[in-house]
């Protein structure tokens, strides 16, 4: 791992740029497959990255996918339950299969298994430009201080993130401004381990348009932090510009309304400063795929609007480009085709797989009207303290088995009051 610009070979099979959830799960997934994978990234590992770190069910299953689930949650805080808090202080307690682990742990633990499966990592390096013959991507120039070097293969696989500037460079950016934007801290509190043993996630109009949450880490630590939806929703000048949102002063005010919070700060200790990311979310601001290049992660948007969780569907982005790769025929070493009819089948099997995810996540676009309407989970909450079957629908929700929009839709508050089972 971590090896330097100057090891880079001249080809590989496949180069994906970006070692998080998306890309390394990419990697894991080609290497196994016998192809000559370079994975790089612009930090050396082990690195932090600004997340909630909640680990709902869909990620157990990709992480299960990949091989890793079982080294995940040695090193995890299992947790049996999500807890929704309203602005009056109703709470429901939504059962799930939930962990939480720290980004910098999980995506150490990712990195290392596309490495253990053969992928070659190298790490700090910066994509600057996808290589380009007769319009279809050929590799990429990569970059670390004033060193560049040139690699060719037959398909990068963009999993850069959320900040836009590698989108850019490649040519697939359609929205630069992000879709939210989050600010969490880590605090150190032993006597708050047990008085928090889920994952708490609060809504009040003091934080509208966003929620706040405390998830509960391993050794007394909890990642606190607040997310806002649709922080760049405003119009000006024909583009699309910020809020005026302050993430420090949501941050504040959660703690002021929201009393463990409060007591979890103010006797807890802050490891390091808190620190604020975007967001990308519902699928939008990318192209998908062009010729030799396939986007994926959150990249091309793979975060829920509405709860800001992007682990699990990183990873199925990921994995999805390269399933769409193996499957278009690429063989590693000898014989690897040119552009041709392989490329489009490539393009297309991904794309559909994405398409195929999109419905969901418009679901979860309605969704987030929770955020924008606080007093929704109240009425929600309120309802699912007197019929289990409501419950029951919400962790269908977190299990992906249940429809997000039947729970705060029209049609589905209509179903709240007529439901009794």
């Amino acid at each position: 791992m971590n090896l330097g610009i100057e090891h880079l070979p001249a080809h590989c099979d496949v180069i994906v740029i970006g070692a998080g959830p998306a890309g390394s799960a990419a990697a894991i997934t080609l290497a196994r497959a016998g192809l000559d994978v370079v994975l790089v990234d612009q930090h050396p590992f082990p690195r932090d990255k600004v997340c909630g770190d909640g680990l709902i069910p869909d990620a157990h299953n990709a992480l299960r996918k990949l091989g890793v689930l079982d080294e995940v949650m040695a090193q995890a805080q299992a947790a049996g339950f999500v807890g929704c808090i309203g602005p009056r202080g109703g709470r429901v307690d939504v059962p799930g299969v939930l962990a939480v682990l720290p980004r910098k742990e999980l995506d150490l633990i990712l990195c290392r298994a596309a490495v253990a499966a053969g992928a070659r990592m190298f790490a700090p390096v910066r994509f600057m430009a996808p290589i380009e013959a007769n319009g279809v991507v050929v590799g990429a120039t990569l970059q670390h201080g004033d060193a560049t070097h040139e690699l060719r293969a037959r398909w990068v696989v963009l999993a850069s993130g959320a900040v836009p500037q590698a989108l850019i460079a490649a040519g697939m950016c359609t929205r630069q401004t992000p879709s939210g934007v989050a600010l969490r801290g880590y605090v150190k509190n032993d006597a708050m381990v047990g008085r928090i043993d889920k994952l708490e996630v609060v809504w009040h109009r003091a934080v509208t348009p966003g929620y706040g949450w405390i998830f509960p880490c391993t050794g007394g630590i909890f990642n606190i932090g607040v997310g806002v939806a649709d922080s760049h929703g405003q119009e000006r000048d024909g583009k699309l510009g910020m809020r005026e949102v302050n993430l420090k002063k949501v941050f504040d005010e959660f703690k002021r309304v929201y009393a463990p919070a409060r007591d979890l700060m103010a006797s807890g200790t802050l490891l390091g400063a808190l620190k604020g990311a975007p967001l990308r979310c519902t699928l939008e601001g990318a192209r998908f795929t062009r010729p030799g290049l396939l986007v994926a992660g959150e990249a091309a948007g793979s975060t829920y609007s509405f709860s800001g969780e992007g682990i699990g569907k990183a990873m199925e982005t990921g994995i999805g480009a390269a399933e769409a790769v193996l499957a278009g025929g690429l063989k590693s070493a000898a014989g690897s085709p040119t552009a041709s009819a392989a490329d489009t089948t490539v393009r297309a099997d991904y794309e559909a797989r994405l398409l195929a995810l999109k419905p969901r996540f418009d679901l979860y676009e309605r969704a987030n009207s929770v955020n924008r309407h606080p007093w929704l989970a109240d009425l929600l909450i309120w309802r699912a303290k007197k019929n289990p079957g409501i419950v029951r629908r919400m962790s269908g929700v977190l299990n992906e088995t249940s429809n997000p929009g039947n729970l705060v839709s029209f049609k589905g508050f209509r179903r709240l009051f007529l439901d009794r089972a």
